[in-house]
């Protein structure tokens, strides 16, 4: 993960290095060389994710590509948030990928292994997603956590309560409803105490005005002011991810393509299920790179 960009770009590499530095930590070097085992666990992830995506930003930079004069919004889906937010200026590479490892750190133990579970619920509308969920309580957590497409919808809380919803979503006909392999039940109030500790982190190191405002995962609205941004940091954890309806915003607003910056290429896939007006481009090796230079 990663490799390819730092040995192609000595910027790719700097941002890999600040990293490690910031985190007294190699983990440059846990991402290219694993074990993956170790690489995937949430306080190691959310970091090498979010480097990844700067170390492309800082790429397309030095190629002489200014994020304000090219972008309207910037956007991230959950840890993404803290990714966009860096590339905007409101954090310091540093500060980000702190704060990310305390994110991985939290979420991961707000919930003991085993008790939470997520589930993708495949083909359903987000009224279906919420009738299953309703069925499926039984004064257990069961919630939306991503509204990520049309017929797209991530569910997450107790692993009981999300069987079944399941099952409930099955009886409804939905296309297909099946759990995912996750660590712990992201966005759902089970991780109020990760939420807890980011209203922490954050008041230590508040997020700053960003150059290019933020389509906020819990609002689908744009904001620019720092202590609101700090604040739906905080609802984040535990809150819906509206990503179709960020990306609507974003069409509604004037802005017909997405660019992904970043390993995968997951939400510029999503983007034309969104929409087939929003064109979805993913940035995230260096052909990639080039490709995007030489069309800009």
């Amino acid at each position: 993960m990663g490799r390819d960009l730092a040995e192609a770009s000595g910027d790719a590499r700097l941002v890999f290095e600040e990293v490690d530095d910031a985190l007294s930590q190699n983990l440059s070097r846990l991402m290219f060389d694993g074990p993956g085992e170790e690489l995937t666990l949430t306080e190691n992830a959310q970091p090498a994710l979010m480097a990844v995506s700067l170390a492309v930003l800082r790429t397309l930079e030095e190629a002489g590509l200014v994020l304000a004069d090219k972008a309207r919004f910037v956007a991230g889906h959950s840890l993404g948030e803290y990714s966009a937010l860096c590339a905007a200026g409101a954090f310091s590479l540093p500060d980000a990928a702190r704060l990310l490892k305390a994110r991985g750190r939290a979420m991961q133990a707000a919930v003991p292994v085993g008790e939470g579970a997520m589930a993708a619920l495949l083909g359903a509308t987000l009224e279906q997603a919420q009738e299953a969920v309703a069925a499926a309580a039984d004064d257990e957590v069961c919630a939306i956590a991503n509204d990520n497409a049309t017929g797209q919808v991530v569910i997450s809380g107790h692993a009981g309560a999300i069987d079944r919803a399941i099952a409930a979503a099955q009886e409804m006909g939905v296309r297909r409803a099946m759990k995912l392999q996750v660590s712990a039940p992201f966005h759902c109030s089970l991780m109020q105490p990760a939420a807890d500790v980011m209203a922490d982190e954050l008041g230590r190191v508040p997020p700053g005005m960003p150059a290019v405002p933020l389509i906020a995962n819990v609002t689908a609205q744009a904001v620019s002011d720092g202590p609101t941004i700090g604040d739906l940091l905080v609802q984040q954890v535990t809150g819906l991810v509206r990503w179709r309806e960020s990306m609507l915003f974003a069409k509604e607003a004037g802005c017909s393509e997405l660019v992904e910056l970043g390993a995968g290429k997951v939400l510029a896939t999503m983007a034309r299920r969104i929409d087939p007006e929003i064109a979805g481009t993913a940035v995230g090796t260096p052909d990639d790179i080039d490709r995007f230079l030489a069309a800009a």
